[in-house]
């Protein structure tokens, strides 16, 4: 039974071409997955269930015909999309995890995050994090016309760019005493994340003992997925096929 993680697509009615390759790669996998997990910034931005619109409907069609194929599907909030609510994850036919959670595949107890969480170094960033995720913040925004929650969240994004633009490139990147403090808590050895779109499996010490931490890649320029099977995991990369005459290509679903 093969299980697939993906993350960081950051779907976009303005990039056609990842959503074509999205719905080629899952429906490849029609019948031959037992499990996908999607960790996190699955849509660019998502400002409630209610303003999906067609991308969002296109989207949670072509997840529902892969659970349709057998395969359970399950959604984790990103920092793009952690208003994606029960709605759109009944139209998937997935649920949502929390994060993080553990799960165990193939026999090892795996730490599946976003990642965002573990960014301690930006400081501001983890302050605004905890503001935006609490639920009474979130009912309230769910609350506002959908006009204004457009104009908020442009005003939002354009201020995010900005601060980003001044950042060192490293407190960006996941602090390693964060990681290694999470790995222990949940008493595991493995960690698996996304978000900060530099895919590799990293091997760790962790208090004298082997650790790993595997790193989802994002799908701007061509796919990622982990795949893991009785045989073990692969990172691969899945390079975009040239676009055909109607936008979309095909894809080949092993990577």
């Amino acid at each position: 039974m093969t299980w697939l993680f993906i993350s960081d697509l950051h779907l976009s009615p303005d990039r056609p071409e990842i959503t074509a390759q999205f719905e080629t790669f899952i429906e490849s996998w029609h019948g031959r997955a037992g499990h996908l997990y999607i960790l996190g910034d699955l849509f660019e931005v998502w400002l409630g269930d209610d303003m999906g619109g067609a991308l969002g409907e296109r989207v949670a069609a072509a997840v529902h015909r892969l659970h349709d194929s057998g395969t359970a599907v399950a959604l984790m909030h990103g920092n793009r999309d952690f208003l994606l609510g029960r709605r759109f994850a009944e139209a998937c036919g997935a649920t949502l995890l929390p994060d993080p959670c553990v799960r165990e595949i193939h026999g090892q107890r795996v730490l599946l995050s976003h990642g965002d969480l573990f960014c301690t170094d930006d400081v501001a960033y983890q302050r605004m994090r905890r503001v935006f995720h609490q639920a009474l913040v979130q009912r309230s925004f769910l609350a506002l016309p959908r006009a204004l929650r457009t104009r908020f969240a442009a005003r939002l994004r354009a201020r995010s760019q900005a601060e980003i633009a001044d950042k060192p490139p490293e407190i960006m990147d996941v602090n390693a005493e964060a990681v290694a403090a999470a790995l222990r808590e949940y008493g595991v050895d493995c960690l698996l994340h996304g978000h900060t779109h530099r895919p590799a499996v990293h091997r760790l010490e962790l208090d004298g003992a082997p650790a790993t931490r595997i790193v989802l890649g994002d799908w701007y320029t061509q796919g990622s997925a982990l795949t893991w099977d009785e045989r073990g995991y692969a990172l691969r990369g899945l390079p975009r096929p040239p676009a055909g005459p109607n936008g979309s290509g095909t894809a080949d679903p092993d990577g």
